[in-house]
């Protein structure tokens, strides 16, 4: 099972995909395994990163920081992965040479991921304009996300999207996907 869950910043995509992972997995036979691919820049990236720790922190997750090859975690057959996020993954890949360095090259690289697991909970960034004022990389990567976030919801089992901090199923009619 894939599932990708979509959300602009701040719209609860994450607390929602770690209930639906945990809930994917019985911690006494499945791992839960976080892959987290935030490089913290400052302050506010730390922080950031400190309240995902938190949040998820009674789950039983195990936590793998992989910023750039998702598809070298360490994943069992019958591990439920949660990738933290897409969005991040794409950013390092073309900013930072890894992954092949393109959409193709991440999106490779996230199937490769989730062919090692029993199940996969994919978080990306959607909703973000081109039409504000960016330069021009930005508004190549923006439309690099939402290319990479289109072939995903084909990809994927399930598709969830935020939407006032309630998730509204786009894909697959598992109920358990309302709720989370």
């Amino acid at each position: 099972m894939i599932i990708l869950v979509l959300g602009p910043n701040g719209s609860g995509k994450s607390a929602y995909a770690e209930r639906l992972a945990a809930q994917l997995s019985a911690p006494q036979s499945q791992a839960r395994v976080y892959i987290a691919t935030m490089i913290p820049c400052g302050e506010e990236g730390l922080a950031r990163v400190e309240k995902h720790r938190q949040q998820r922190e009674s789950m039983g997750f195990i936590t793998i920081e992989e910023p750039f090859c998702v598809s070298e975690a360490m994943l069992g057959p019958d591990a439920v992965a949660l990738l933290e996020d897409v969005s991040n993954l794409l950013g390092n890949a073309l900013f930072g040479g890894k992954s092949g360095g393109s959409e193709d090259g991440v999106f490779a690289d996230i199937a490769a991921m989730c062919g090692k697991c029993a199940s996969s909970v994919l978080v990306s960034i959607s909703g973000l304009s081109v039409e504000r004022e960016y330069n021009d990389e930005t508004i190549e990567y923006i439309k690099t996300l939402d290319s990479l976030n289109e072939r995903l919801f084909y990809f994927a089992d399930a598709a969830v999207e935020m939407r006032g901090g309630e998730p509204v199923v786009l894909k697959g009619c598992e109920p358990f996907l309302r709720g989370g």
